[in-house]
């Protein structure tokens, strides 16, 4: 499947734990891109953030169903925003993008290594070994981000 960026491309963000929410918002404003935040009840936000382009969608704490419902929704062209591989790659085949915070492209060309990778940690873990998290988010990381995020919404704006 050819992933593009028509006009009506939202921005899908897995938002229990992103750290890049305030450039996604600047972002989606500057091209007039709807971003859909989608979190447990547990992460709640104040809803005097919503405006006519950002809306908070909760779901509840059930495990996985914020997920789930992110893989139900994405559609082709949208760009979902998420750390999870597993729920990236629910969505690369409905033709989502799919970037992480630190403005990784995940694709069908990295999707099954990254997998393979997130297997070999959840076994280790199991079995009492401790593995790293992720590095601490830097300002560069969250630059890398926005300049992948406004790529992408350029290029969708040359396509459509």
């Amino acid at each position: 499947m050819v992933n593009r960026l028509p006009h009506e491309s939202r921005i899908i963000v897995d938002a229990d734990a992103c750290p890049v929410k305030t450039e996604i918002v600047q972002v989606a404003t500057e091209f007039k891109v709807p971003v859909l935040f989608i979190a447990s009840f547990a992460a709640y936000q104040n809803e005097a953030e919503q405006t006519d382009l950002v809306r908070f969608i909760y779901v509840d704490q059930g495990f996985q169903l914020a997920d789930m419902y992110i893989a139900n929704t994405a559609r082709s062209g949208d760009i979902v925003v998420t750390n999870d591989y597993g729920l990236a790659a629910l969505c690369l085949p409905r033709g989502a993008w799919v970037l992480t915070p630190r403005g990784k492209e995940l694709d069908g060309h990295n999707m099954d290594e990254l997998l393979a990778q997130r297997h070999v940690s959840s076994k280790a873990r199991r079995a009492g070994q401790r593995t790293k998290g992720p590095r601490a988010m830097t300002a560069l990381d969250r630059e890398h981000f926005q300049h992948k995020l406004t790529k992408l919404l350029q290029m969708g704006r040359r396509t459509s």
